[in-house]
């Protein structure tokens, strides 16, 4: 029970990586916020986890907005007293070639990956900083490392992620605060299962490991950063992605 009562908001965590975190940290003792944009989703994700016995609320939230974030943060204030740990995964993508990439794809995305990132981490600093402690975990990409075509905003959205982590690693290290990355590869998803098997081996030739990853791996390397395991790391960035990355 490596997170037996603490308060854990993990955003975007309706389903995916998110949701796997969400329980990962769940099943070692953590009460668990699962947040989304879709509040519907969201509320039935932690009845599920209720129904398993552990301890959830949910919220409908659009990260991209103050607002709405600060609602939520007073909530789970008033109900459990503390947010001790914050997991930025909200995010999404609108692919294209940079030639026709509309602003409006930019600017959504960008928004949504870097912008909410931004606001959850400052609204959520406040209680972390009066109660001195805290650990910040940032859902980046590998495509925020190496770049890829036609995901130019989603690179430099990642991208960013990655350098906004060290700068409130820097910042909040003082008051016993981490914040780290961590950066997954090909992971698993509704996305991936869709791929031809030729669309398979084209992304297994860059994996030197030879396979997807799961996000369980995402969620235990999460449940090692915001254990008390990690005390003495903060503002780096941890690439699960079998090796692609090297």
């Amino acid at each position: 029970m490596k997170l037996k009562d603490q308060v854990a908001l993990i955003t975007g965590s309706a389903r995916g990586i998110g949701r796997e975190i969400a329980l990962t940290f769940a099943q070692a003792g953590a009460k668990v916020v699962i947040s989304d944009i879709n509040a519907e989703s969201a509320a039935k994700t932690a009845e599920e986890f209720r129904q398993q016995g552990f301890e959830a609320l949910s919220f409908g939230c659009d990260v991209t907005k103050a607002e709405s974030v600060e609602e939520m943060v007073n909530n789970v204030l008033d109900k459990w007293k503390s947010i001790d740990i914050l997991v930025n995964n909200a995010g999404i993508t609108r692919d294209n070639l940079i030639l026709r990439m509309t602003e409006n794809e930019w600017d959504a995305v960008l928004s949504t990956n870097l912008k909410g990132a931004f606001i959850c981490t400052k609204v959520v600093s406040k209680p972390m900083l009066k109660a001195r402690k805290g650990k910040m975990i940032n859902i980046a990409s590998i495509i925020g490392v190496m770049g890829n075509a036609g995901q130019a905003n989603y690179a430099a959205s990642k991208g960013g992620v990655i350098a906004f982590t060290k700068s409130v690693a820097k910042e909040f290290a003082s008051r016993n605060i981490t914040a780290n990355a961590v950066a997954p590869g090909f992971i698993q998803s509704d996305m991936t299962d869709k791929l031809s098997e030729k669309a398979k081996e084209e992304i297994f030739k860059q994996i030197p490991l030879g396979k997807l990853g799961s996000p369980k791996d995402v969620a235990n390397v999460c449940l090692f950063l915001a254990s008390a395991e990690a005390d003495y790391i903060t503002g780096q960035v941890i690439l699960i992605d079998g090796g692609m990355g090297i």
